[in-house]
């Protein structure tokens, strides 16, 4: 009797496995089929060439690197930015020098009005209240 229950288990087991192997192999096949959907498709065309557009930027600067280019603009940038700061240094000084004279041109005028009233004052005869 134990021969006789092993077998029918046996053939389930069997069967099973053979079910699963099956839906297996269909979603093998669907999915197979939707990649080259994919593939086939604009937007993965569209998502591959800026891939490749990437690839390739990177590439030409790992390129400039290598080859020494890229040292090359980091000293012409370098360059031109030390010119523009000396440049907008020397306006900042002639500015300055401009504020600085219109402040000591006001300065010398408020003196010479604080020096002619005090000359009026000593000049008038203190009133008598």
């Amino acid at each position: 009797m134990e021969e006789q229950k092993k077998e029918p288990e046996k053939l389930q087991d069997d069967s099973f496995l053979d079910k699963a192997k099956n839906a297996l192999d269909k979603a093998d096949d669907f999915i197979d089929d939707n990649v080259e959907k994919l593939k086939q498709s604009k937007a993965f065309g569209k998502v591959a060439d800026a891939m490749d557009k990437a690839g390739d930027f990177v590439e030409d600067k790992v390129e400039e690197i290598k080859t020494g280019e890229a040292k090359e603009k980091i000293k012409g940038f370098s360059d031109k930015a030390e010119q523009e700061a000396k440049e907008k240094l020397s306006k900042a000084k002639d500015f300055g020098k401009k504020v600085a004279d219109k402040v000591a041109d006001k300065l010398d005028d408020l003196a010479d009005d604080i020096r002619d009233r005090s000359k009026k004052t000593d000049e008038q005869p203190p009133s008598e209240a």
